[in-house]
């Protein structure tokens, strides 16, 4: 019996040797994706400076590793991002019920646009307008036998590549990291607190969204196929099918936003409608595929695919104004005093760049194969193709992404600038007297070293002033992306708005921009798939881990296609290890780094009673206070906190620096002395000096986020090791 001090690692995992300070370490629980390890007998002393036992959990495994596995994250990234808008929105019953039918709406129209992306390119661009013409299909085997079908069979034929992308979307809905063992009596998580035995566990709802989602990919593809082959036909049976797939996509639809989907075990009767619409959604598409094929008087395909550029546009326009009635929604709430705006923005802010990768990734992947299927012919209203040529063109929304993109790169290129510009001198000052009135060896230390120290300073704030910049930058392209909607279903492309307006002189320009959007969202996609490959191997993308750990934090309740969440499993993990401890009178220290805090509190929140009360928790680098608590108001917001202190009776240190980007305190500065949480947060200097100490030839680096096993950690963890009752003794109350 002693005391145990469990670290747990952030996003920049350096190994347990590297966690425990010790060469050489064995696991001695869990697995290879999720383990804790100690040090090798023999091999270095096996415990910490309070004399309790070292212990590491390391849990990346979870989320990265393998190209593979990292690279599914980067195809997810939109889903993903769409998934984290619901545990974004602000607390209360009623921003919460419609906020999350909104969120889940927003993430349905997400599925929709990656198989329409699909269809797209299968039946738009390859089977109607690419198969018409001989000079697109000359010279190419792999489709030049398409131009001896008729456009049907064409359609129902090339249809099969959807069906995949929507069977890799159900199969890649299923995974999850949770264990059988977790299973609870009454499964779904109905749960609306950290601290519910059953928050990690989703698999109910997970199964019904994912049914959904798939119903609603289903639907998708078959307006495509309908509307292009029912208006040809004008006969009953193709009107017919047309409206019970309208019919079935809307009730799809109603079903995400009831509120009886999260609570199975009050109501039968959801489980018993995504079960019966599924079944039906199959034998529809079933059946349109079969329409599709069935043989018709030869026709000529002219254009592009009928209904393919409306379907497209009516989507953009729908998460156009599903947005706005999002943020709608949560601006009506009255902000926490003290907090930023970005507190009540995150959602709708979260939503855009969702839809933002998810056009990015649509429009490069129909751009590309347009490219190549024409021969590198663009049509323009400036640049009218040859007789012979295909008018292989996107549909109009697409172009107004790809201006878009223009738009945005010089917007956030703006925004940057301007960030780093505004009142950059008084932020200087303002630091470098921090710096002085922190350091009294500051007058003996170089000019250059303060300078250093100052900046990395002004720059760890640089995400409290980008907040209000990217606010009007988040209005300005929103009000733009509502016009672009509206112009999308009216057929109009940027260009043809900027010819209306000053002819040729601007329309030119615009196209120039155009184009330049579409070459550069090609790029965009590719850069992103090979950052997502290198993110684990490269410190200069660790950005990209820091979004995956955060966005696959949190269980999928808004778009169950996201990648799995990892917590499902860390967690148990975390407070089945510690109650093994506990249990045989055992202390334990648990101290997490940077997003490794995050997992120890939601632990916290989870131990019993008994367990919590031989339990002390250590944080240090931690976003708890900087970042969840403004953007998870509801779940992690300053009342949770201060419930997380309570449970552990505050026996809770948090050390953070000001040179720290991402960390920071977790209560507010402000504090009487006499409330608890005042002796949480302890600011540690950093760097250590500004001069070279005795006996050394550097001066000590700038750790920023970065923290090492040194002198403060160490008086924190004896700290805290004081508190906890002795071993073998009882709980303390």
């Amino acid at each position: 019996m002693g005391i145990t001090e469990i670290r747990v690692h952030g996003v920049a995992d350096r190994g347990p040797e590297a966690m425990l300070d010790r060469p050489i370490v064995h696991r001695v629980a869990g697995d290879r994706d999720a383990g804790f390890y100690r040090v090798r007998p023999d091999f270095g002393s096996p415990c910490n400076t309070a004399g309790g036992t070292l212990e590491a959990y390391r849990w990346s495994g979870l989320t990265g590793g393998t190209a593979a596995r990292t690279f599914s994250l980067v195809l997810l990234l939109p889903f993903m991002l769409a998934n984290i808008a619901v545990w974004m929105l602000p607390p209360g019953r009623r921003t919460g019920l419609l906020g999350k039918a909104l969120c889940r709406l927003l993430a349905a129209t997400l599925t929709a646009m990656f198989v329409l992306s699909i269809v797209g390119v299968a039946l738009d661009l390859i089977a109607w307008q690419c198969a018409e013409y001989p000079r697109c299909l000359a010279g190419r085997r792999e489709i030049s036998w398409l131009g001896d079908l008729l456009p049907g069979q064409r359609l129902a034929l090339l249809a099969l590549l959807p069906l995949l992308a929507v069977a890799l979307l159900w199969w890649l809905g299923g995974r999850t990291w949770q264990l059988p063992e977790d299973t609870r009596p009454v499964p779904g998580p109905g749960a609306d607190r950290l601290d519910a035995p059953t928050f990690w566990d989703n698999r109910a709802l997970l199964l019904r969204l994912r049914s959904l989602h798939v119903t609603i990919s289903l639907t998708s593809l078959d307006l495509a196929l309908l509307l292009a082959l029912a208006p040809h036909d004008r006969g009953l049976p193709g009107n017919a099918l047309l409206a019970a797939v309208v019919g079935l996509h809307a009730a799809a639809l109603v079903l995400l936003c009831l509120p009886q989907l999260e609570r199975p075990a009050a109501a039968r009767w959801p489980r018993r409608a995504v079960r019966l619409l599924r079944w039906a959604t199959l034998a529809l598409t079933a059946l349109a595929l079969a329409y599709a094929a069935a043989p018709r008087a030869p026709w000529t395909a002219r254009g592009g695919l009928p209904g393919y550029d409306v379907l497209v546009a009516l989507l953009f326009a729908a998460q156009m104004v599903l947005l706005l009635a999002l943020a709608v929604l949560v601006l009506a709430r009255r902000p926490t005093p003290g907090r930023s705006n970005l507190l009540v923005t995150a959602a709708p802010l979260v939503v855009s760049i969702a839809i933002g990768l998810a056009v990015s990734y649509d429009a490069g992947l129909t751009y590309g194969v347009a490219e190549y299927l024409d021969r590198g012919s663009s049509p323009t209203p400036a640049r009218p193709l040859p007789a012979d040529a295909p008018p292989l063109s996107p549909p109009v929304a697409f172009r107004w992404a790809a201006m878009g993109v223009s738009a945005a790169l010089l917007l956030a290129a703006g925004t940057a600038t301007l960030a780093g510009r505004y009142r950059r001198a008084s932020r200087r000052r303002a630091a470098e007297e921090l710096v002085r009135s922190e350091f009294p060896e500051a007058e003996r230390a170089a000019p250059e070293r303060v300078r250093a120290v100052r900046d990395r300073i002004v720059r760890a704030r640089l995400a409290d002033r980008l907040a209000p910049l990217l606010l009007t930058a988040y209005a300005l392209l929103a009000a733009l992306s509502l016009g672009a909607a509206g112009l999308s279903l009216l057929h109009h492309g940027p260009e043809d708005v900027a010819h209306w307006l000053g002819g040729m002189p601007l329309a030119r320009p615009v196209i120039f921009a155009t184009d330049l959007g579409s070459l550069l969202i090609g790029l965009f996609a590719v850069v992103l798939f090979g950052t997502g490959l290198f993110a684990y191997r490269s410190r200069a993308m660790r950005v990209v881990g820091v979004l995956w750990e955060l966005a696959t934090f949190w269980p999928r309740a808004g778009h169950p296609l996201a990648a799995p969440c990892y917590a499902e499993r860390a967690v148990p993990d975390l407070t089945r290890r510690i109650a093994h401890l506990t249990a045989g009178g055992n202390a334990v220290v648990l101290s997490g780094q940077s997003h490794g805090s995050v997992l120890a509190a939601a632990a916290v929140l989870q131990l019993p009673a008994a367990c919590r009360a031989r339990v002390a928790l250590l944080t240090y680098g931690t976003p708890l206070g900087r970042l969840y608590s403004r953007v998870f108001p509801a779940y992690l917001g300053p009342a949770v906190l201060r419930e997380l202190g309570d449970r552990v009776d505050w026996r809770w240190i948090n050390l953070w620096r000001r040179t720290d980007p991402v960390g920071g305190p977790v209560f507010p500065p402000e504090l009487p002395r006499d409330d608890p949480a005042a002796g949480v947060d302890r600011r540690v200097r950093d760097p250590k000096a500004l001069v070279i100490p005795a006996g050394d030839t550097v001066p000590p680096a700038i750790g920023r986020h970065r923290f090492q096993p040194d002198e403060d950690l160490h008086r924190a963890v004896c700290d805290l090791a004081g508190r906890l009752p002795p071993p073998g003794a009882g709980p303390t109350g």
